[in-house]
């Protein structure tokens, strides 16, 4: 798979990006219901399913390509929405539980029908999405509008047929996992066993069954005995692609723990603990908030794992704890500004990140509708935009430049101007292809490389 970025024609690593399709209402009045929670390709990339803060699901699946037309790839439509999760209200706290959609995660396709994990800050529900294309009709003891017959005046049996009908998406909920989590969960993660999964809220980690509802175990908790003493949290979890036995967790002091199941049935013991020391020539005040990592993820070699923080993104080698293997800045210019940042909260965002489907690639999001993309192999990185103004139909993306200081060039901007309302918490891969969706605010891009 090839590189992040494109120059001229230089060697077959460069390529450039360009607009695909967007989604989404253009209104500059955005309902905070609309506003996109998560984004995450199924495990062939043919479905991309998106969540919002009012509890909705959306599903995209890409058309087939068009003979007659062959430059054109196939484009992603609405295949099925559906209402996840309702806004609901815990009497015994007093507490209104919001219907946001936190993670999506597919399971592995099994047969015709897809199933996905969706869960908001309390309950995870597992979903079928089925297709119905066919109508049975000719029964014995209704008729054709439903109503029971008279079965004194069945004089002769007839066999039921199948008749063709208008295709019809349908989703059901086939598992509601509920009441196991004290706190707002954050991470969901299936396993490589594709029986069982992790959801992870602020203390507690707990291991379900995909067939049992009624009971969790729980593997990891840090809750203190006094709540006083409290001084990290779980901020998100991931089972291995591999091995079922092993999972990683981070904290907000900026850790991960390595956990292998094998050991114990409680998994307060790390296997494993990864760390970077700090400089204490950079200590600020700020040091802890921006050391929390908001996301983290393993290769899909396995061998590594990525995560993020506010301002980068460190590549991990699992077999090396006291440091990380690679570090790229996402945005180190916001530094001078982080106490601004401060005050206005976006210190606190919640960055996610993502690997290519070669783990060449990393791709992670950035105030001003910029994300940022990084070739592990050629270490070059690129900025680029998430804008109505370059969406014309394969329109190719510029590289976007932030201005730190001094003079400004013509095609910089300046960081005093960046918009920190805008901002792209949560892309997403194709597993196999150079096909990237990112969520800005209620619109979804999807871009993809030029093809010559």
């Amino acid at each position: 798979m090839a590189g992040v970025a494109g120059g001229g024609g230089g060697g077959s690593n460069d390529f450039q990006w360009c607009f695909s399709q967007v989604k989404g209402a253009i209104d500059e009045d955005v309902a905070e219901a609309d506003i996109i929670s998560t984004v995450e390709f199924n495990y062939s990339g043919d479905l991309l399913a998106t969540g919002d803060k009012g509890g909705r699901v959306v599903i995209f699946q890409r058309e087939q390509e068009n003979k007659s037309r062959p430059h054109s790839r196939g484009e992603y439509n609405v295949y099925s929405t559906f209402q996840s999760h309702e806004p609901e209200f815990d009497y015994l706290k007093s507490l209104e539980i919001e219907e946001k959609i936190n993670k999506i995660r597919w399971l592995p396709q099994q047969n015709a029908a897809h199933f996905l994990l969706s869960t908001n800050d309390k309950t995870i529900k597992l979903w079928k999405i089925s297709e119905r294309d066919k109508r049975a009709e000719g029964y014995n003891l209704k008729d054709e509008d439903g109503r029971l017959r008279d079965p004194f005046r069945i004089t002769a049996l007839r066999v039921p047929i199948l008749k063709p009908m208008d295709l019809m998406v349908e989703a059901s909920p086939r598992r509601i996992f509920a009441n196991a989590h004290t706190y707002h969960i954050n991470s969901i993660s299936v396993n490589s066993d594709h029986e069982t999964y992790l959801s992870a809220d602020d203390l507690r980690i707990n291991l379900w069954h995909l067939e049992i509802t009624d009971r969790s175990f729980n593997i990891v908790d840090i809750k203190p005995a006094n709540m006083e003493e409290l001084t990290e949290v779980i901020t998100a979890a991931e089972f291995h692609p591999h091995h079922c036995n092993v999972f990683v967790y981070s904290s907000s002091k900026g850790t991960i723990r390595l956990c292998d199941m094998r050991s114990s049935a409680l998994c307060d013991r790390h296997s494993k603990f990864f760390e970077e020391p700090e400089d204490p020539s950079s200590r600020s005040f700020f040091s802890e908030i921006i050391s929390s990592i908001s996301d983290v993820k393993f290769s899909h070699s396995g061998r590594y794992m990525m995560t993020r923080d506010y301002l980068s993104v460190k590549v991990w080698d699992l077999n090396m704890e006291n440091r990380p293997v690679e570090t790229y800045q996402v945005h180190e210019y916001l530094r001078s500004k982080l106490c601004s940042l401060y005050e206005n909260d976006c210190i606190f965002d919640k960055f996610e990140c993502c690997w290519n489907g070669s783990d060449s690639a990393i791709m992670t999001g950035s105030y001003n509708n910029f994300f940022r993309m990084f070739d592990r192999n050629t270490r070059r990185d690129i900025t680029l935009e998430a804008s109505r103004e370059s969406s014309k139909p394969r329109a190719i993306l510029k590289p976007r430049k932030v201005c730190t200081g001094g003079k400004r060039k013509k095609d910089e901007i300046s960081v005093d101007s960046l918009d920190f309302n805008k901002k792209i918490l949560h892309t997403a891969w194709h597993p196999m292809e150079n096909i990237i969706a990112v969520a800005a605010t209620n619109n979804l891009y999807i871009f993809q490389d030029k093809i010559n």
